[in-house]
């Protein structure tokens, strides 16, 4: 998910010039490291 927002942001900026992209890149970004950082369903995740 990280990287999926890590693209759509190089997409949306660079590429194509769209703000929607750069939104969306930017929520999957927050997301992805968010759920990366909290251990779900009570069980403690190891990030490599």
């Amino acid at each position: 998910m990280v990287v999926l927002g890590l693209i759509l942001l190089i997409i949306g900026l660079l590429v194509a010039s769209l703000k929607i992209l750069v939104t969306i890149g930017l929520i999957l970004l927050v997301v992805g490291l968010i759920l990366n950082f909290v251990p779900v369903g009570g069980s403690r995740r190891r990030v490599f």
